[in-house]
């Protein structure tokens, strides 16, 4: 059976990619997202819950942001010049996997105060919880499609299977 990138890179190294690559940010963002409904739901911004959801966040989004520095030019772009993509789930997988960095990253950076400093507590929350939504959309998303045998989808003009 043949696998996407994001298969192989998960099943290469084990059981470390998997950690590195998967494990580690998918529970980051699951412990973000409970966190955050007990948050939200008790309407408590403050205290230790609040701080350790903060602490997640910024951890997560700079996490995820190494992730990304590092696969996009060892992995996405070699496999985009070369023309090495096993069709068009592949590239679905691995695009939707690094976009993850567009939710991470400003996630760290509003619990960093970086961005969004005049937003209302309330607005911080909604996108907070935003932020880490549109992660667990993508990252499943990249999981689904990386899940895919390229095999049975078929060519892909301009693309080595």
């Amino acid at each position: 059976m043949s696998m996407t990138h994001y298969m192989s890179l998960l099943a290469d190294n084990q059981p470390w990619n998997l950690i590195i690559f998967m494990a580690i940010p998918v529970i980051f963002a699951e412990t973000i997202t409970v966190t955050e409904f007990f948050i939200l739901f008790g309407k408590n911004t403050q205290g230790g819950l609040r701080s350790f959801n903060r602490i997640c966040s910024i951890l997560a989004g700079l996490y995820f942001t190494g992730i990304f520095i590092y696969l996009f030019p060892t992995a996405f772009i070699p496999l985009t010049v070369n023309g090495e993509w096993h069709t068009w789930v592949d590239v679905v997988a691995v695009g939707f996997y690094l976009s993850g960095v567009f939710f991470l990253l400003p996630l760290a950076l509003l619990d960093l105060g970086i961005i969004a400093r005049n937003r209302s507590a309330e607005g911080k929350l909604k996108l907070h919880f935003i932020l880490v939504s549109g992660f667990l959309i993508v990252a499943h998303i990249a999981m689904i499609f990386g899940m895919v045998n390229p095999e049975i989808i078929g060519g892909m003009a301009g693309m080595n299977h």
